[in-house]
Parts: C-alpha cells; structure tokens; sequence
C-alpha cells in the first residue's frame, strides 16, 4: 500500500482529487477522480451546488483508498470570497452564493460614499471588487437575510468542506484575507469593520495559518470511505492562488520575479514579507493576500482565462471548433489587432460573451473581431498587454524591478499566450508547474504531517 496526501481542488469550472506520493526521488502526482463544477441559477441567484461538490469529494477520497493508496492527510483549496454558514447544531443554512451573482452590485459605491478608502486600504489591504466578501454580507444585511440571525459560525469554501469532514470549524488565513474583512497587518479579524456593518462578531471565529491540523475524518465518514486508520484534515493554503504560489521554486520567491497564476482568474504579483498599503498600490488595484510561511502575495485579480472558458462553452453547444491547438493555430494566423479591457464589467456574466467582446470594440472604435480565430487572438493579445501594465504597475511599487514571470497552473500550458505576453512585457517567461495548485498543497500537508 502506497502512502500518498490528497490535495483536492475546487475550481470555478472542476475539481480534482489529486494524490501525491514520493518516488524516484521527487513528488509524483496521480489524478484520481476529475469532476464539474457549475453555478446554479435558481430563483434570481446564483449558486454553487455544495451538496454535489461534497459527494464528489467523497467519491474521490473512496477512489483513492480503492487504488490502495493509504492517506496520510488530506488538503483541501478552492477560489476565493465565496463562503457558508452554518447554525448552531452545525447545519448548512444554505448553498453558498456564486460572487458572479449580482446581489452586490453598486454596493462598494455605496460603502465608500460613508468611508475613506484609504483608511480602509491600510488596514485591509484588499483591492476592492463586488465580489468580495465584505459585500456579499452587505448585501445580505441590506437585504436583510433572515441567515445572518440564526448563523453561528461563517466558513470560507475550503473552511466549509474542511468542517463536514472533521466536524472542526475554524478559518485558513490566505482564505480569510480574501474577504475584505481581515487586518492584514495583524492577520486577525477586522472587528470594529464587522461591528459597524452590523454583522454578528461570533460568525468570525478562529483563524489558523497553513500547515496547521484542523481535525480528523469523523468516524462515519471512515466507515463510509472504507478507512481504518486516522486521517488528518491539513488546512492548507486553502486559497488556490495561495498553494499556487507555494509551489514556485524557492530561488524564485522574492520581488524579483513576478508570478503569473494563469486560469479562470489570472493573479500577477510577486511575494513579500510585508503589505504594502500605499496610496498608490490602492490606486493601483493592487491586494495583500495572505501566503504560506508568513508571506504575502502582493497582486492584482485579473479576468483571466475565464473569457475563453465561456467562449468555448458556447462554440461546443453550436457544434462550432473546440479544439485549443487548432483555434489557437488560427489565432495566430489571424489579422483583427483589436483589444479589450479584460476586466471590462460587460465580460463578468453576459448571455453571450462573444456579443460581449463585440460591444467592447464597437464602443472604442476598433474592429470586432468575426471569426473563432480572430476572437481568440482578441482575448489572448489583451490578456497579455493587461499583464503588460500589471507589470508597469508592480513596478512602480517595488524597490527594483521586476526580471521575469513565472507562469503557473493550467493556463501555463497556452504557448502562445506565453509568447505574447513576454513580447508585451519584454521579460523572459518561464512556465509551469502545471499542477502548482496540487504541489502547493501537498507541500503544506507535508509540513503538517513530516
């Protein structure tokens, strides 16, 4: 029997339950189970289907224990913001809201009409998006969401998996610092925040750092798994961008290179050892999310590959060309040198993003791009001088500048996206791990579990 960690992760489109094991001298990763992961719009909101992701993760776990792996810990990470809430006995009130949902809408507009954003930036260090957290529980307090009067305890998605494994209800910090709601220069809740916004102080409870034991599986969930033995829950980096980070090469972890977490979302930024809470890095739009070993990713979130995503989602329902290696062929052969605001909020959530794509360029007065090659080559050559500036940017802010990007995750594998975006930035760019969000975490299960 093979010991191995299980690094499960959930992003905005999948999960995966990933082991990893020791062999032939260095980490070997063993995709196990691969399942989807959709938002579910039911009654005007939109949600993600918790119920199902937790039977998914089960099935994952079980699968691995019939491949006679033999589980020393289990990390679990997953995008960020987005959260539950449980009562009392410790049930789920609801499925969590989806951030694509609009219920926030105007609503940082709104809060900064009665305060300083400054003021604000220097204790939180966030970049201000609707989605954040902050806003969705004041969107709720607006509204005023009978959840908040019988909840006892907020859980962050990871938190929450984490909790109906082990029965454990506490916070990871790189996942709470996502929130809008932490004091970054402290690492603990920002309750005077929380009180203002009239929010209950007891749905913010304990906040441990990656690398820490959270639990272990309830005894019905072993039964249920066919385990014997005891397995610890390890909260990881549990914001995906966090355990991707983790996994850069260690000579690579200082402001000198610039890391480029490429997927739905793109984070660009480099790691500190302090926030940096000037003027102008909120100006910037630049965060302060919280990392493993007591850094600090210092980045902006840019729409990333999620543009795509929702094109080929469309294309493969009008049975149009789905194939990245042909369309990303055609891409390149394309002549349209349009360009997009990538973060432009027509590209948030629209019924059709290619319609979306369109309006962008009518309404700046370049062409639109036609053909699936051409838009291709549109959302790529943006993307890419987005990273452009997010460079300039970065550089404006640090001591030195920047050298190289280090591209990591699924996006790393798009070469031609690589390619252009060290054409736009002008500095060299090396890819991979692939599977940097997987290596991060197993990297803090290790260090939890020697």
């Amino acid at each position: 029997m093979r010991e191995a960690f299980l690094a499960i992760d959930f992003g905005g489109g999948s999960g995966r339950v990933i082991a990893g094991f020791e062999e032939a001298g260095g980490l070997q990763l063993d995709t196990v189970s691969r399942f989807s992961n959709r938002q579910v719009e039911l009654g005007g909101r939109i949600y993600w289907d918790f119920l199902s992701l937790f039977e998914d993760m089960k099935r994952g776990i079980r699968m691995a224990v019939e491949k006679g792996y033999r589980i020393r810990s289990i990390g679990i990470d997953t995008w960020g913001v987005d959260f539950g809430l449980i009562d009392r006995h410790g049930r789920l009130l609801g499925n969590p809201v989806c951030y694509r949902d609009h219920r926030t809408d105007g609503l940082p507009e709104r809060f900064f009409a009665t305060h300083d954003a400054q003021a604000h930036y220097a204790e939180c260090g966030t970049q201000v998006m609707p989605i954040n957290t902050l806003f969705q529980l004041y969107a709720m307090k607006l509204e005023e969401d009978p959840q908040l009067e019988v909840a006892d305890k907020l859980l962050f998605m990871p938190d929450l998996f984490s909790y109906f494994l082990t029965g454990v209800a506490n916070v990871e910090y790189s996942i709470a610092s996502t929130s809008e709601l932490l004091d970054i220069r402290t690492g603990g809740w920002n309750y005077p925040l929380i009180e203002e916004l009239g929010l209950p102080k007891h749905l913010f409870g304990e906040i441990v750092k990656p690398g820490t034991r959270r639990g272990v599986l309830k005894a019905e969930l072993m039964e249920e798994l066919g385990i014997d033995y005891e397995v610890p829950v390890v909260a990881v980096a549990s914001h995906d961008t966090a355990s991707a980070v983790y996994a850069i090469p260690v000579e690579e972890q200082d402001e000198r290179t610039a890391f480029l977490s490429s997927g739905t979302w793109s984070l660009l930024g480099v790691l500190t050892s302090q926030p940096i809470l000037s003027p102008e890095a909120r100006q910037g739009g630049f965060t302060n999310e919280g990392g493993a070993d007591g850094k600090i990713c210092f980045l902006q979130n840019i729409t990333g590959l999620w543009i795509l995503q929702r094109l080929m989602a469309v294309w493969k329902e009008q049975g149009l060309c789905t194939d990245y290696g042909v369309l990303l062929a055609e891409a390149e052969q394309a002549s349209c040198d349009a360009l997009i605001d990538v973060d432009d909020q027509r590209l948030v959530s629209p019924s059709s993003m290619a319609d979306a794509i369109a309006d962008c360029c009518r309404t700046s007065g370049q062409p639109v791009p036609v053909m699936q090659g051409e838009i291709v080559r549109c959302v790529l050559r943006s993307l890419a001088d987005r990273y452009r500036r997010a460079i300039q940017g970065l550089n404006a802010l640090l001591p030195s500048p920047v050298e190289r990007v280090r591209i990591i995750g699924g996006g790393s594998q798009n070469g031609y996206l690589n390619r252009l975006t060290s054409q736009a930035t002008g500095l060299p760019v090396e890819a991979g791990p692939i599977e940097a969000t997987a290596i991060g975490n197993i990297l803090a299960q290790q260090q939890a579990c020697p």
